[in-house]
């Protein structure tokens, strides 16, 4: 169909402000899950199956969370490509997106070895006491710590990269992910409140492209 010929004009699609509230969602879900499993499982007592019995519908809870808050960080990664445009740089996006998605992959897998570990021991009380769940809840603490965390990390270092390049954001947000991700890539492993710290992040990011977007509506109607 021609459309000059109908008379249509074809606008660009306009994300940043529905990616951002995106982005807010996210951080909430993604948060609202961490609080959740830190106050569900006290540190060091991973390999204690109690939190299996007395703390199983509220880790279900959490775990439900997970799939909807990874709908929402996708399309808070298309709106930070979408903010950069033609300035996009092969190859911090290349690892900006592929450690996004790999985040993603290890969020879902540990998310996925929690619910697993609650349904086999509602299934088999005495499985707690196994050295299976060792496995398992050794499995877990690696997975949220080791990878997760460290993944999260090398995005908010991509993502600072580019903005670096491209100042399409403010210095400070720059260097305050840059402290984020050092922080996250060596201790992640070592302090488990750090998990906190990648949704607000994100929920800081949300914010900037939303009051962005508000400001470029402004200019527009001007």
């Amino acid at each position: 169909m021609n459309v000059e010929a109908t008379g249509m004009i074809r606008e660009p699609l306009r994300s940043p402000r529905a990616a951002g509230i995106a982005g807010v969602i996210f951080a909430l879900l993604l948060g609202l899950a961490m609080v959740l499993t830190q106050w569900s499982i006290p540190d060091g007592a991973l390999d204690d199956p109690t939190w299996l019995e007395e703390r199983a519908a509220v880790m279900g809870f959490a775990m439900g969370l997970l799939p909807f808050a990874g709908i929402a960080f996708l399309w808070f990664i298309g709106v930070i490509r979408d903010q950069i445009g033609d300035l996009e740089d092969r190859l911090f996006a290349t690892v900006f997106l592929g450690s996004g998605l790999l985040f993603l992959a290890t969020l879902f897998v540990w998310a996925g070895l929690v619910w697993a570990s609650l349904a086999t021991y509602g299934a088999d009380p005495s499985w707690g006491e196994s050295d299976a769940f060792l496995y398992a809840a050794s499995m877990i603490q690696i997975m949220a710590g080791t990878f997760t965390l460290r993944m999260a990390g090398v995005f908010v270092i991509s993502a600072s990269s580019i903005w670096m390049r491209t100042q399409v954001m403010p210095r400070w947000l720059v260097v305050f992910s840059i402290a984020l991700a050092v922080v996250l890539l060596i201790g992640g492993s070592n302090i488990r409140w750090l998990r906190l710290a990648f949704p607000i992040w994100v929920l800081v990011v949300s914010i900037m492209i939303l009051i962005r977007a508000r400001q470029v509506d402004h200019e527009a109607d001007a």
